[in-house]
């Protein structure tokens, strides 16, 4: 037969559940003031991070991990702890330190700014007019600035995204060209996405070389989709290209093209002496000659020559073409 539980036995229990309370009650007591001291200490460990950081808009969970991605040593409780301190400035903060205690590091990202300055990459310039730009406006060294390119990324030219660009004064070249090959590799994706319907980098080398020529050859933007027709129609017939335009890479960007630049440039961006595209992009280029390059005209065109009105004059036959020079030039 079961027990039946006398009034000592219910007192008992009673009393052993009431001890329980009283000891789970201690040690939450206890462990409360042990949690602070946690956090505290916490909250003073130091941070080690560059001086000048850039932070992307966004939650405190974006800005927490872009800097983690940099190698700042930030943890998911660091998010938490910005909630409570306030919103991260978006842009370029100046920490003024590389070694902060944690509550310090975090509290300068939601209260300092960096002095900057604004600089302008416009379509068809080359990478390197725009380094000594950048060096100019900044007051860098463009050689550092082309040696961090260089180490940061392999194609000579191509990669920036024309556009107005807030950089920071007292940065360094290589976290410079950092902050301008992400920024331009996440608008070149989205581009391409919305373009191509996805983004692989090789396939979208080659139309950002192609539009590279359209860009340097287009008299207008609404030129553009003629002279992409003019390109691959030529690339179709196994034609070489022969445009000056190819020539105005690099340190060439505005000079003008001479037949002996012509005779002695061997590299593979001279079309009158290589076969098809060049190797690599000329310049950087615009959406628009981007979206040429991907929607030419539908035309015959073989040539075209500037007209004395500064617009190009197509045809499709070389003896049209050789009167339409002489006439450009009468």
């Amino acid at each position: 037969m079961p027990k039946i539980p006398t009034k000592t036995t219910k007192l008992k229990n009673s009393n052993k559940a009431n001890t329980k309370k009283v000891k789970n009650f201690k040690l939450l007591y206890l462990s409360i003031p042990v949690a602070l001291l946690g956090l505290t200490a916490y909250m003073f460990t130091p941070v080690t991070s560059p001086k000048i950081v850039y932070i992307p808009q966004g939650s405190v969970f974006k800005t927490v991990s872009h800097l983690q991605n940099r190698g700042v040593n930030l943890h998911l409780m660091d998010a938490f702890l910005l909630k409570i301190l306030g919103q991260p400035q978006q842009g370029w903060i100046d920490l003024k330190e590389e070694k902060l205690s944690r509550i310090r590091y975090l509290y300068r990202l939601t209260t300092s700014k960096a002095a900057t300055a604004d600089i302008t990459l416009i379509p068809g310039e080359t990478t390197t007019v725009f380094l000594k730009q950048i060096a100019q406006k900044l007051s860098m060294d463009p050689k550092k600035l082309q040696q961090a390119y260089t180490e940061l990324n392999k194609i000579p030219e191509g990669m920036f995204s024309p556009d107005t660009y807030n950089l920071p004064k007292d940065s360094n070249e290589k976290r410079i060209i950092d902050f301008l090959l992400t920024r331009s590799e996440e608008k070149a994706e989205k581009l391409s996405k919305e373009l191509i319907g996805s983004y692989d980098k090789e396939k979208w080398l080659h139309i950002v070389t192609l539009a590279s020529v359209i860009q340097k050859e287009a008299a207008s933007v609404e030129d553009m989709p003629m002279v992409s027709s003019v390109i691959q129609n030529r690339l179709a017939k196994n034609m070489r290209l022969q445009m000056d335009g190819t020539l105005n890479y690099g340190e060439y960007s505005h000079q003008k093209v001479t037949a002996s630049r012509i005779r002695s440039d061997k590299s593979t961006y001279n079309t009158y002496r290589h076969q098809g595209l060049p190797d690599f992009p000329i310049c950087n280029v615009s959406r628009e000659a981007l979206h040429a390059a991907l929607h030419p005209k539908d035309t015959d065109y073989l040539y075209f020559v500037r007209g004395k009105n500064g617009e190009h004059i197509y045809s499709s036959y070389f003896s049209t073409h050789h009167q339409n020079i002489v006439n450009a030039t009468k």
